[in-house]
C-alpha cells in the first residue's frame, strides 16, 4: 500500500462523506442502466476529468461504436456518446473488427488523434485506422486505414512522451512488438524506434506504456488468443535500447487475475492503476474489467488483487475496501413470489431468487447499517444463469432507484456494483424490483461498507 501523510490526511478527510470502490471483474454499470462498454481501453485527463475511449461489444465480435465515458472519480461513469459508429459501408461497415482504441492530444494540431486495430472478421488484414476530433468526447472524423511502415498490426497501444513526441506500440506476428515514432500531427508512422524480435526473444501483445521519471516501462500480455496469461513488463532509460528482460508482476499461477492488459494509468510520479479486460470470448459483451494499483519501487513493478479497493487523492494513494457488513439475501423481506433458491457456491447454499418477473417479486433489506452519511459502494453478490445480462430497479431509502446490470455469471457468485448514498445509523433500507416483467438476479448478499 502506498501512502504520504498528505494521503492519509485526504483518505481520511474524504472517509467522511464518502467510499467509493473499484471492483475488479464486477459489473461496472453506468447511468444508463447498461454494463460498461469500453473494452480494450484507454484513457486521456482533460481538466480534471478522466474521459475512457473503448470498444463497444454490446453487439457482439463485430464493430458497432467506439464509446466515451467521462468521470472525476474513476469509479462512476457516464457515456458522453460514440466517437466512431457503424457505417452502412468501407472500414467501419458490417462485420469489421474495431479494436484497442487510444486517444492522444496533439499541441501543435489542437486535435485529438485516435488510433485503433481495423481488421475483418477473419482477421486477415491487420491494420491500423486513424481519426480525428476537435474535443476528446465528440464526433471524429474518419481518415483511413493502413499497415504501418508496411507491416501487419494487431494489438495496439498508444505512447505520448513528455516532449510531445507520439509513439505507436503495435504488435506484428510476422515480427514482433515495435515502438513506432509518429509524425508531427500523429497521423503517420515515420520509424521503427524498437524492437522485441520474434527470434528468441518474448511473444507479446496488447502493449502499454508509462513513463516515470527518466524510466520507461512496457507492459504487454503473451500470446494466448482470448485467454488470460502472465503478464509482463520491462523497463529502460531510453525508448531505442536497454530494454530488460520481461518479468512477471501479478502473482505467480494467477494469469493476472484473468485478465489482459490494455492500458495504464499514470496517477503520480510514483504512482499508478493497471487496467485490463476480463475477456469471456464467447460472450464478448459480458467482459468485465480488471483495476489494480501498481506497487512500484525503481524499476521494480508488482500488483497484488483485491475484491474492492478505494482510490484516493487525486488516485496518487488507495486503500484497501473499508469494514464491511454482509446482509443475506434469504434473510430479508420477500415481497410477491420471490422465493429461496438453490445455490451451491453462495455464502449459506441459498440465494433469494424470482425478483421481478410477471410476479413482481421483490427483495427487501431493511436495518442496513452505516458509519457515514454519504456516497458509497455497495457490492450486491449475485447469480445469473442467462446467456445475457439481467437489470433490477434498486431503490435506497425510498428513492425511485436506479437501474443495476447483472451480468451473466454462473455457478460462482459475482458482484455487481450500487453508489448510493447512505445514513448514518441503522436504519437503511435497500429494495431490489424487477423492470417491467423481465427477472431479476438472484441475490445471494450485499456488502455494505461499515466505516
Amino acid at each position: 500500500m502506498r501512502f504520504s501523510s498528505l494521503a492519509v490526511a485526504a483518505a481520511l478527510s474524504r472517509a467522511a462523506t464518502a467510499s467509493l470502490q473499484i471492483v475488479p471483474g464486477g459489473t461496472w454499470t453506468t447511468p444508463n442502466g447498461e454494463h460498461l462498454q469500453a473494452h480494450g481501453a484507454g484513457l486521456v485527463v482533460v481538466n480534471g476529468t478522466y474521459y475512457m475511449v473503448g470498444e463497444d461489444k454490446s453487439g457482439g465480435g463485430s464493430f458497432s461504436n467506439v464509446n466515451c465515458y467521462a468521470s472525476t472519480d474513476l469509479v462512476q461513469w457516464t457515456l458522453v456518446g460514440a466517437l466512431l459508429s457503424r457505417t452502412s459501408s468501407g472500414d467501419l461497415g458490417p462485420n469489421r473488427v474495431v479494436e484497442r482504441p487510444k486517444v492522444i492530444y496533439n499541441e501543435k494540431t489542437k486535435k485529438y488523434v485516435l488510433w485503433m486495430h481495423m481488421d475483418s472478421s477473419s482477421y486477415g488484414e491487420a491494420r491500423v485506422a486513424v481519426a480525428t476530433g476537435d474535443s476528446v468526447c465528440g464526433k471524429y472524423q474518419y481518415i483511413r486505414s493502413f499497415q504501418p511502415l508496411g507491416r501487419e498490426s494487431r494489438d495496439m497501444g498508444l505512447f505520448k512522451d513528455d516532449d510531445g513526441k507520439g509513439y505507436l506500440l503495435t504488435e506484428d506476428r510476422k515480427y514482433g512488438l515495435r515502438i513506432v515514432g509518429l509524425s508531427d500531427d500523429f497521423l503517420s508512422p515515420t520509424e521503427n524506434v524498437f524492437g522485441w524480435k520474434l527470434d528468441g526473444g518474448a511473444r507479446v501483445e496488447a502493449p502499454a506504456m508509462l513513463k516515470l521519471g527518466k524510466t520507461y516501462f512496457m507492459f504487454a500480455s503473451m500470446m494466448t488468443g482470448w485467454d488470460s496469461n502472465e503478464n509482463q513488463y520491462t523497463t529502460s532509460t531510453s525508448l531505442s535500447s536497454g530494454w530488460s528482460a520481461w518479468k512477471k508482476f501479478a502473482d505467480s499461477g494467477s494469469k493476472t487475475y484473468n485478465s489482459q492488459t490494455t492500458y495504464i494509468l499514470k496517477t503520480s510520479e510514483s504512482s499508478a492503476i493497471y487496467m485490463g479486460d476480463r475477456w469471456l470470448k464467447d460472450n464478448l459483451m459480458a467482459s468485465s474489467y480488471v483495476w489494480l494499483p501498481l506497487s512500484i519501487s525503481g524499476t521494480s513493478v508488482t500488483m497484488k488483487n483485491f475484491v474492492s479497493w478505494v482510490p484516493t487523492l487525486n488516485f496518487a494513494a488507495w486503500q484497501q475496501p473499508p469494514a464491511e457488513g454482509s446482509y443475506e439475501g434469504e434473510k430479508a423481506t420477500y415481497g410477491g413470489k420471490t422465493r429461496d433458491v438453490t445455490c451451491s457456491k453462495c455464502s449459506n447454499k441459498i440465494a433469494a431468487g424470482y425478483i421481478g418477473g410477471p410476479d413482481k417479486g421483490t427483495l427487501s433489506f431493511s436495518g442496513i447499517k452505516s458509519d457515514i452519511d454519504g456516497l458509497t459502494t455497495i457490492r450486491i453478490k449475485y447469480i445469473n444463469d442467462d446467456s445475457g445480462p439481467r437489470y433490477a430497479n434498486v431503490r435506497v431509502n425510498g428513492d425511485g432507484g436506479r437501474k443495476i446490470a447483472f451480468l451473466p455469471a454462473k455457478g460462482d457468485p459475482a458482484s455487481s456494483t450500487l453508489h448510493a448514498h447512505l445514513k448514518k445509523g441503522s436504519d437503511n433500507t435497500i429494495v431490489f424490483e424487477g423492470i417491467g416483467t423481465t427477472w431479476g438476479p438472484d441475490v445471494d448478499r450485499l456488502m455494505v461498507p461499515v466505516q
